[in-house]
């Protein structure tokens, strides 16, 4: 067979394919009407449920339930102290196994041992956060520093509710209460208003003019003449110091002292100001 007839067979082979191809999609076309159903599928095809949890993702969660499960005693009641405290809410020891993973029904010690703790509140039911003190907001806040006249510890209300420091600081600023601090810790105490008083100017200067001895024997024996005990013994301490052969460089410790006595009363004889120029002086020399 000649190549021109091999393609001539082909295009008639071509034609009858498309013949036949034509034939089979007329047959399969739908009325009007069932048109729109893929467009009621579409619709429902955009509510697509929620993507299922990866393996490895539960993995991971698995993981760390079982390492908190496995951990001692004393950190999964850390664990549950950590969620009252950051939660401040009641929860049963189902909710407390959802949200921290401490399953408090399988591990008796734990559940004992919560029931036992001072930070923690348990009414039979429900666990919740027990603060050092019972305060909720700045004004019951300021009603229980009025009740510490000789003051409280910033470290005893720190945990009393979420923003406890920052209504501490308010009241400071305020003037309802005074925070002073020393090397260690911030105490409160109440601005008892009606200790301020005007300091008359004659009174000012007796205290200036008032001269106490420079020996403290001396100082000792005045408070004995007026029925005061002293808490001091200087005349024990310089047996003391002759017999053990100490020697005390008396400048240093004098001026040491002095120091300290000027730091401490800066705080509560704020009405005398003329007390502190010799300081004032010298420390802007320094």
């Amino acid at each position: 067979m000649s190549l021109k007839e091999q393609l001539d067979n082909f295009k008639k082979q071509q034609v009858k394919c498309h013949s036949t191809l034509s034939s089979i999609a007329s047959s399969r076309q739908v009325p009007s009407s069932s048109l729109r159903r893929p467009v009621a599928a579409a619709i429902i095809s955009d509510n697509k449920p929620s993507a299922p949890v990866k393996f490895s993702s539960d993995t991971k969660r698995l993981q760390l339930i079982n390492s908190v499960r496995k951990s001692p005693v004393g950190a999964q009641i850390k664990r549950v102290i950590g969620l009252l405290f950051e939660t401040r809410q009641a929860l049963t020891p189902e909710q407390i196994n959802e949200k921290c993973y401490v399953d408090m029904h399988a591990n008796k010690a734990v559940f004992d041992s919560m029931v036992k703790n001072p930070k923690a509140h348990y009414d039979g039911r429900r666990f919740s956060y027990k603060a050092e003190h019972n305060v909720n907001d700045k004004r019951e806040l300021l009603s229980l520093i009025n009740k510490y006249p000789d003051g409280i510890s910033a470290s005893d209300l720190k945990d009393a509710y979420p923003n406890v420091m920052e209504d501490l600081q308010a009241l400071k600023a305020s003037e309802d209460i005074w925070l002073l601090s020393n090397s260690q810790e911030d105490i409160a105490y109440p601005n008892d208003f009606k200790c301020e008083i005007t300091v008359d100017d004659d009174f000012k200067t007796l205290f200036r003019d008032t001269e106490v001895p420079s020996d403290f024997l001396e100082v000792e024996k005045e408070l004995k003449k007026y029925g005061l005990k002293p808490v001091t013994d200087t005349t024990a301490r310089r047996a003391a110091e002759q017999r053990y052969g100490i020697v005390i460089d008396k400048s240093k410790h004098k001026k040491k002292r002095k120091q300290e006595i000027t730091k401490r009363t800066k705080l509560t004889n704020a009405h005398l100001p003329e007390l502190f120029q010799s300081l004032n002086a010298s420390t802007s020399r320094n």
